[in-house]
């Protein structure tokens, strides 16, 4: 029998390219639904849980030797897995709204557009090893040179270096974020797509009329 996935009306995801300001938007998101008296999980992806965390550091940190595409997919999925199960899912059965830095669709645009990994390959992953699928998804959409623009001075004033991911070429990031248009797209239902390249402020103003207007729609 084929598996479908749960929508999970409470899960919130925030995608986007690097620099689209996915942190300033989950703390606006965070901070309204907490106002509002709900219980709110803020969590990310890879990682969430001290496991999963591990496996971002080999992922994002490197291990001296390549990371081929299909090993960076599967501890993706290894990472999401330990997540859904330890953090996601618990915090949805109490009651809780979790709002995610990245989920699923990061795979598809990453190691699907990104990489050039079979889209279907990754669909069966995401049905047996996630099961559900967030019930609004944010896409911060920002053009690349845009966006490393952003983390370039993110990374000057917080003295930081680019990870393994963020080190990729130009045009690995165009494929990225045609993947993630693509995704929003053929899911118009569960995606907004906010444009990222006005201001912080304006963006996460964009972002909470998006979360108000999808809670009409859980009325």
């Amino acid at each position: 029998m084929t598996q479908t996935l749960q929508r999970q009306p409470r899960l919130l995801s925030i995608e986007g390219g690097e620099g689209a300001g996915k942190s300033t938007v989950l703390s606006a998101l965070r901070e309204a639904l907490l106002a509002d008296g709900f219980d709110v999980v803020s969590t990310r992806e890879p990682g969430g849980t001290p496991l999963a965390e591990r496996i971002r550091e080999l992922l994002l940190g490197g291990s001296g030797e390549p990371v081929h595409a299909e090993t960076e997919l599967l501890l993706m999925f290894a990472s999401r897995a330990q997540h859904v199960r330890e953090v996601v899912l618990p915090a949805l059965h109490r009651g809780a709204w979790v709002i995610s830095d990245r989920f699923t669709d990061s795979s598809y645009a990453y190691q699907g557009a990104g990489r050039g990994l079979d889209e279907d390959f990754i669909a069966t992953l995401e049905r047996r090893v996630v099961g559900i699928e967030p019930g609004l998804t944010l896409l911060l959409d920002l053009g690349v040179a845009h966006g490393r623009e952003r983390t370039r001075g993110r990374d000057l004033l917080g003295g930081g270096t680019p990870d393994r991911i963020e080190r990729e070429r130009d045009s690995f990031f165009e494929r990225v974020r045609e993947g993630f248009l693509t995704r929003a797209a053929q899911h118009p239902d569960r995606f907004r797509v906010i444009d990222a390249s006005p201001d912080a402020a304006s963006v996460a103003a964009a972002a909470l009329a998006a979360l108000v207007a999808y809670r009409e729609t859980l009325r």
